[in-house]
């Protein structure tokens, strides 16, 4: 029902009164509240970056990207969790540990980097093992997240998504993702604007993406989250290789001056905090170094770092050598067939020549001392502890002839793969798919979160998806009231064809004038 109050003979002050009669008293105190000091009881960040794709493009800058935003929201206290390569249970998995994370009060921001699309207001991030021509029921909805997010009562939901925005002509199904609340406390920043693509350039080296290349220098900013995103929008505006090609868009209902740079203020001992603390521990907890004694007197240190929350790098170097003994290194090998490992990049002298581009150098020893790097990546695909061999080459001063000595290795599950993100979980529905061509309604399958304990057995990459679902028969109807809409920005992706758009400008190179979309070859489009 809707009432209407009719005011005779009343100023405009007397009206606004009547009708809001806070707003006199707040007006004269815009100025003291803008000064409003706001806080969070916690931020916690769930990044994703899709690049191998089994059955589409592949990508180039979310390794970047995400490594990037990364530092940057640990710098302004972020629990981060970093994620690369996921497949549709993965993600699944990942979101739902992600809200676990989040309590009254806490600030929750997703990114995403990979292929995407928009159907009718809502967004959809596209998991590696996605079909060719895939529908929402093999992707995760963004919208559907923010509903899960709302009931945590969150402090600020703020998401970025990094991908193309276009309408995907093989999805017939309108996803109605549940009502959302009505609060004044979300953000979305897209990469590009609506029913447009997003793009990378393909180059040589690999370096950020466009989107992220702008957001770096201005997300550590002390300003209300829209007034950021606002002038990272005018920034990308100003750059020629992106005006009129990709813009970001920035859809909110973000009432109160909140930013990224809130500090984190909670009751000491509080339990929520605890076990959020814990949790995030659990997906982030490294084997300790081991000093490996060999019988020949030589001592190896094993050393563990993290590039991300899934990908996890093991050096070796020499501390103790005997004089008699003239040459020595230490290589890993007899991984299990579950580890993912690219053993022509084992071993090697440099991070680089490893495959790693996002390793922190403090978390690694001095580069005075020579060291092997190894990179293992996918760690939520591990099913069983990580076990490894160290393989000690050496050759005495006066023989030439190479010795070898083995000793086994158990680290337990590192990092994220303690989390069993590969496992099919117990599953909740909140959204809706409705048939363009239906005529009526009906109960229809849900778009579902995993959550609660894990069940036994796994899910391979390629079929990860769940069972066909029913789609409920209704007529054409759009997403809820209170959906926030989404705005465009233009996001970056890349392949290995012609004349498409692609992910990554060299930083130093992003503004200039000289890049012209012509002049990329390899310019794609996701």
């Amino acid at each position: 029902m809707t009432i209407l109050f009719v005011v005779k003979e009343h100023s405009k002050d007397n009206i606004l009164s009547l009708m809001c009669p806070d707003s006199q008293e707040d007006s004269r105190s815009e100025e003291s509240s803008s000064a409003k000091n706001f806080y969070a009881t916690d931020k916690v960040a769930l990044l994703i970056g899709n690049m191998n794709y089994l059955h589409h493009t592949p990508l180039c800058a979310p390794i970047c990207d995400v490594h990037e935003l990364t530092n940057l929201l640990r710098q302004m206290d972020f629990k981060v969790v970093s994620l690369l390569d996921l497949n549709w249970q993965e993600m699944q998995n990942a979101v739902a540990e992600f809200l676990m994370l989040l309590d009254k009060g806490v600030y929750g921001l997703l990114y995403f980097a990979g292929h995407g699309y928009e159907n009718y207001g809502n967004s959809f991030m596209v998991p590696i093992d996605a079909p060719a021509s895939y529908t929402s029921d093999h992707c995760l909805c963004v919208q559907s997240i923010l509903s899960r997010m709302q009931e945590k009562q969150t402090g600020l939901n703020v998401f970025l998504l990094d991908m193309c925005r276009q309408r995907n002509l093989n999805d017939d199904v309108i996803v109605h993702p549940g009502p959302l609340r009505v609060t004044a406390n979300i953000v979305f920043g897209y990469a590009t604007c609506v029913d447009a693509e997003a793009y990378e350039v393909k180059r040589e080296d690999t370096s950020n993406g466009i989107f992220i290349s702008f957001l770096k220098q201005r997300v550590c900013e002390n300003e209300k989250v829209t007034v950021m995103l606002d002038r990272v929008g005018e920034d990308m505006g100003r750059c020629a290789i992106t005006r009129g090609r990709q813009a970001l868009e920035l859809r909110s209902n973000l009432s109160e001056r909140r930013s990224l740079t809130d500090p984190i203020q909670t009751s000491d001992g509080s339990a929520s905090q605890s076990a959020r603390n814990h949790q995030w521990a659990v997906a982030h907890d490294l084997p300790k170094s081991q000093c490996l004694h060999f019988d020949c007197g030589v001592q190896v240190q094993l050393g563990f770092a993290a590039e991300f929350s899934n990908v996890m790098v093991i050096y070796t170097r020499i501390l103790v050598q005997p004089e008699e003994i003239v040459s020595c290194s230490a290589q890993l090998t007899d991984f299990a067939e579950d580890v993912d490992v690219d053993l022509k990049k084992s071993n090697q002298d440099c991070l680089i020549e490893a495959g790693s581009l996002g390793l922190i150098e403090e978390e690694l020893p001095s580069p005075d001392v020579p060291s092997l790097y190894t990179r293992i990546c996918n760690l939520q695909r591990l099913k069983k502890e990580l076990t490894f061999t160290v393989c000690l080459h050496y050759t005495y001063s006066n023989m030439d002839e190479e010795i070898q000595e083995r000793l086994p290795v158990l680290v337990g599950k590192p990092l994220v793969s303690k989390l069993n993100l590969h496992e099919r979980r117990p599953t909740r529905s909140f959204s809706m798919n409705i048939s363009l061509d239906s005529l009526g309604f009906s109960e229809c399958s849900s778009f579902a979160f995993a959550e609660g304990p894990a069940l036994s057995g796994s899910m391979s990459n390629a079929s990860s998806f769940p069972e066909e679902t029913s789609r409920a028969d209704s007529p054409a109807k759009l997403r809820s009231d209170n959906v926030p809409e989404e705005t465009d920005c233009p996001e970056f992706c890349h392949t290995t064809e012609l004349l498409v758009s692609s992910k990554s400008l060299p930083h130093t190179q992003v503004n200039e004038t000289s890049y012209r979309f012509s002049d990329m070859c390899n310019f794609h489009s996701l």
